[in-house]
This record gives C-alpha cells, sequence and structure tokens, in this order.
C-alpha cells in the first residue's frame, strides 16, 4: 500500500528520469517493486489483502497525488492484479523466485501500458516505465534470494 501511494507522490512531485531517452516516471522503481511486495501480500493476506491494499492505496493516492493518478492506479493495479495473481498462484509451486519473476514480467507490461496513458495523457513514457519496473523486479528479486539465504544459515 505504501509503494502504490510513494509511486504516485513520486509520479506528480518529482520530474521523470532520463535515461538513454528514455523517460522514467519518478514512481517507477515504487511501482515495480509493489509488484513483488503484491505477491508476498498475497501469500500471507491472499487476494483479499492485495485488494484492500489496493482500495486503501488508491484512496491515499488521490489525497496526496490527485484523483487522476489514483483512478490510473486503481485501474491499472486492479488489472495487473488479476494478471499477476494467476500467474503468481500457477507458479508458486515452483517456487517464490520464479512465481515472481514470471507473475512481475507479465504485471509490469499490463500496469505500465494502462496506468501511463490514463496518469499522463500518452505512451510516451511507457518504454521507461517497462525498464524501470525492471529493473526493480530484479532488485527485490535479488533481495528475495538473499533474504531466503540469510534464513537458511
Amino acid at each position: 500500500m505504501l509503494s502504490v501511494v510513494a509511486a504516485n507522490v513520486a509520479s506528480v512531485h518529482c520530474p521523470p528520469l532520463v535515461f538513454g531517452g528514455l523517460v522514467v516516471p519518478a514512481g517507477t522503481l515504487f511501482a515495480g517493486a509493489s509488484l513483488t511486495l503484491r505477491d508476498l501480500v498475497h501469500d500471507t493476506a491472499g487476494i483479499r489483502g492485495v485488494t484492500a491494499g489496493i482500495l486503501t492505496g488508491a484512496g491515499l493516492s488521490a489525497v496526496v497525488a490527485g484523483p487522476q493518478i489514483a483512478v490510473a492506479s486503481v485501474l491499472a493495479f486492479t488489472a495487473s492484479e488479476v494478471v499477476d495473481a494467476r500467474i503468481y498462484a500457477r507458479l508458486r509451486h515452483r517456487g517464490r523466485t520464479a512465481a515472481v519473476a514470471a507473475s512481475n514480467a507479465a504485471g509490469l507490461v499490463v500496469d505500465s501500458v494502462l496506468f501511463v496513458p490514463l496518469a499522463f495523457g500518452d505512451l510516451a513514457a511507457v518504454p521507461g516505465q517497462l525498464v524501470g519496473k525492471t529493473l526493480a523486479t530484479a532488485l527485490t528479486l535479488a533481495a528475495l534470494h538473499t533474504a531466503r539465504w540469510a534464513v537458511s544459515r
């Protein structure tokens, strides 16, 4: 929930980053991290917990980031959650890392393709969103791997 709010606040109040010609809205890394966090919440609180987090995050976002960003966020996160949850649930038996990687890959595409035009009115930032969220997924997967390694020690 807080990563969604942080993503939306950063997207509104911070200028986009530009890397190699890609426009990356400032909230992209937070949004990418939220994809993995959503999978972890899915494991502990189920789909109802994830839904409650998305709706609470949307409400907070409406207050701090504005209604256009909040509506775009709710629509994009809800659609990407449906895709993410189905993939994650099907692959979870193969291990958390594989399930997170696959579900994030699909979820970040759905989220980016919906959020960017709804929030900003064009598709210019979609490639940057895809790259930024992929980077965030790689970082969160590394963190999960490190945590799993630390716990096994």
